[in-house]
């Protein structure tokens, strides 16, 4: 599978270009321009795209994309962006992307994308990336987690939550109703060691910022999200 990587911040780039090359990958070239990404496209054409929503010339990332995919229909395109506006976010949607990852990102979540990626590539008919329905959870309260996004949102309003916070609704949204283990959660969301209290101090700012019934505690063992 070959992979470009569309990015103006030539570190952030390398860095990603070595997390793929380290995992077996091949990366065709790293565009820090719109015009060089569409060069590459034209030449090269590659079958993955990790594309920056926000780029640092004449069109964003999802103008972009709608370019490439005139060309080719076939090509498999990945956000990677921190921007977290809504008119962007269904910009984004709009311009059919795979997928779309927030930053910071880690190295598995580009790694399990990928996979996907390439599991489409074998046999598209699997994989619906556009479905809106499989895409869309239904959480109690109104809420509703949108999987290829990964946000939260309330009455078709995004419910605005940090990094970690995000990324903790993400894996129990993973498997909605089912309980996860404490310390599992823990060693999921930190890479280095965390105390429980870290972890409560996270669900608590959740619940702050949305509603105390989304998060629920399951008999001192863990956590779980409820489906409506």
């Amino acid at each position: 599978m070959n992979i470009l990587i569309v990015e103006d911040e030539i570190i952030p780039a390398t860095y990603l270009k070595k997390i793929l090359i380290n995992a077996g990958y091949s990366v065709i070239g790293i565009a820090t321009t719109s015009q060089k990404a569409m060069e590459f496209v034209l030449e090269k054409r590659p079958d993955v795209i990790l594309m920056d929503i926000m780029l640092k010339d004449n069109i964003s990332g999802t103008q972009l994309a709608k370019e490439i995919y005139f060309y080719d229909k076939n090509i498999i395109i990945i956000f990677l962006t921190a921007f977290s506006d809504n008119e962007m976010i269904e910009d984004a949607v709009e311009s059919k992307a795979f997928s779309y990852l927030l930053k910071p990102y880690r190295d598995r979540e580009i790694l399990a994308t990928l996979e996907l990626a390439k599991s489409h590539l074998r046999n598209p008919q699997k994989v619906t990336h556009h479905e809106n329905v499989t895409n869309l959870i239904e959480l109690i309260d109104g809420y509703r987690y949108h999987k290829e996004l990964q946000r939260l949102f309330l009455n078709n309003h995004e419910v605005h939550l940090g990094a970690k916070e995000l990324e903790l609704i993400k894996l129990l949204c993973s498997h909605p109703n089912i309980s996860f283990e404490i310390e599992y959660i823990v060693d999921f969301l930190w890479d280095i060691p965390k105390n429980q209290q870290t972890l409560r101090s996270l669900i608590h700012r959740i619940r702050e910022k949305t509603s105390p019934n989304l998060i629920k505690n399951v008999n001192k063992f863990g956590y779980k999200i409820s489906t409506k």
